[in-house]
């Protein structure tokens, strides 16, 4: 349990969270997930985010009562979702294939 958490208890004079009623378990849960949330995301999260976005798109495509105004958006955001994907994997790219050209110029 996050240290502020505990000294709240304790301030309390809980000595246990099985002690506490079940509305004050589910409060104390909400808290302690939003004080252990990161303090920033990083770019595997946000790598994992897009490619979530777009397994969620293509599912949309399956369904064949989509209007053409909402096929139209979801392609939008697929290809936005994947260019930024490809942004994201360009560096790493780049640099394997430096370091390939380099481990050639050396051998």
């Amino acid at each position: 349990m996050h240290s502020l958490l505990s000294k709240l208890l304790t301030k309390r004079g809980i000595e246990n969270e099985e002690d506490l009623s079940k509305e004050e378990k589910e409060w104390f849960k909400e808290k302690e997930r939003i004080l252990s949330l990161k303090d920033e995301i990083t770019i595997e999260d946000f790598k994992k985010f897009c490619l979530a976005q777009k397994n969620i798109i293509e599912d949309q495509w399956n369904n064949l009562d989509n209007t053409v105004t909402k096929n139209e958006r979801l392609i939008t955001a697929h290809t936005v979702y994947s260019k930024i994907l490809k942004a994201i994997d360009a560096s790493k790219v780049e640099r394997e294939i430096l370091e390939d050209y380099l481990t050639q110029l050396i051998k």
